[in-house]
Order: C-alpha cells, then structure tokens, then sequence
C-alpha cells in the first residue's frame, strides 16, 4: 500500500477537528459531549487524505 502526504486544506481540517475534540474533552459543555468523535473523525479524515491521492 502506498501512502500520499495529505493536501494542506486536509491537514488543516483534521487539526481543527483534533483540537476541538480536545478542546470540549478538556472543557466539557455541550462540545465535550463529541470530543471523542470529533478527534475520531479528525484521524479518519488524516487517513483518508494520506491513502487516497488528491484528497
């Protein structure tokens, strides 16, 4: 399998998913209640952006 470094515009979406996900874990609030799925959907989206090309 062959991995792509990710586009910019997807590094930047998962990070600003990862840190809100860390944000409400850390906080709590309305947020908190997803931060676990908010960093979850913020690996999923790195990984996508490394496996497929262009993304």
């Amino acid at each position: 399998m062959k991995t792509n470094a990710p586009r910019f515009i997807t590094l930047i979406i998962a990070l600003i998913l990862a840190v809100l996900g860390l944000i409400g874990y850390f906080i709590g609030g309305t947020l908190g209640t997803f931060a676990f799925w908010l960093v979850l959907f913020g690996f999923v989206v790195l990984f996508a952006g490394s496996i497929l090309k262009g993304l």
